[in-house]
């Protein structure tokens, strides 16, 4: 029936009709299995480009326009064409990498044995008052920190946390060696009985 029909008119006709949907999606398939043999797709396969290429062309049947002058076939052509690029470019982003390239944990161990989930044993200090209890240390040492320390023993305290020695922190701060040494001296007095 809708071999006489231009495709402009099936166009017009489709809203009504799903035959009418199908016949120029088969139509069509061949000119999205071409457009996307010039791509590729990081981590997916040659169909994963063709549904996007069907995606487009689905775009292309609900947005064309014959008062905008292009026929249906150069419209559905560059409909196809952008939504395959724009599947690559997604792709080249990497937004979604690491929900593509983690392991689950569900998946075996490398003896295919045990799941990784089964592997991962909680540690001993994994139960709700434990997890409390170093919360509330870890804010009591926040607030020792921050009203029994001067802001150079805070300097000094952070340089030293990111474990740089005595000579770096010295080089970085402009201060001598000694002074370094005194300031973290104190800072083992004031904050005496944390571990």
């Amino acid at each position: 029936m809708y071999e006489q029909w231009s495709d402009e008119e099936i166009v017009k006709y489709i809203k009504n009709d799903n035959d009418a949907i199908e016949y120029l999606i088969r139509k069509y398939l061949g000119v999205v299995k071409r457009e996307s043999r010039t791509l590729y797709l990081i981590g997916a396969e040659s169909e994963d480009l063709i549904q996007e290429g069907l995606i487009g062309f689905l775009n292309a049947i609900k947005d064309y326009d014959e008062k905008k002058g292009a026929s249906f076939s150069t419209f559905a052509t560059i409909c196809i064409k952008r939504q395959m690029l724009s599947a690559v470019k997604r792709s080249n982003r990497k937004k979604h990498s690491p929900l593509n390239s983690y392991i689950s944990f569900y998946s075996t161990d490398t003896e295919g044995e045990k799941e990784l989930v089964d592997a991962l044993e909680a540690g001993g200090d994994s139960s709700p008052e434990e997890i409390m209890l170093d919360r509330l240390k870890s804010e009591s040492l926040q607030s020792d920190i921050d009203n029994k320390l001067s802001q150079y023993e805070k300097t000094v305290l952070t340089e030293y946390l990111k474990g740089d020695s005595y000579e770096g922190i010295s080089e970085r701060l402009g201060k001598p060696v000694k002074s370094i040494d005194n300031a973290i001296q104190r800072i083992r007095k004031k904050l005496n009985g944390y571990e």
